[in-house]
């Protein structure tokens, strides 16, 4: 495994970009860090040291796995053939969306929403109080 890593240039260069919009709406949470602990294809987003989201920003087209409901997770797999099984995530808990234009925005955003929250709630309530 190589030990490059995405630079803020890279995601900066290119403003409006498919990848740029998903990861400010991503950041644009209270209390979110980003990281790549499974190395440089792979930017992991957490709050509280819990992860809510994962952007395969090599992929083509983007994926980002998202944390759901269960009973939600399996209604949008059957609604969406872009919206699969998290991809070496919890299946359950976790979806992989294919950016492809298939899965509306405002869902998107609702289940980056959804994410945040749930990951969120866990959170010991001293650290969800930092959250501002």
């Amino acid at each position: 495994m190589s030990n490059e890593r995405i630079t803020v240039a890279e995601l900066t260069a290119a403003p409006g970009s498919p990848l740029a919009t998903l990861r400010d709406k991503v950041m644009s949470k209270p209390g979110v860090s980003e990281e790549q602990p499974f190395g440089p294809s792979a930017l992991v987003y957490k709050i509280g040291g819990k992860m809510y989201a994962l952007i395969a920003w090599r992929a083509d087209p983007l994926r980002v796995s998202l944390k759901c409901d269960p009973f939600q997770a399996e209604a949008m797999r059957d609604q969406f053939e872009s919206i699969q099984p998290g991809y070496h995530l919890n299946k359950r808990h976790w979806n992989t969306v294919i950016l492809d234009g298939s899965v509306p925005a405002f869902l998107i955003d609702h289940m980056l929403d959804q994410s945040y929250a749930l990951v969120r709630e866990k959170l010991p309530r001293r650290v969800r109080e930092t959250l501002t």
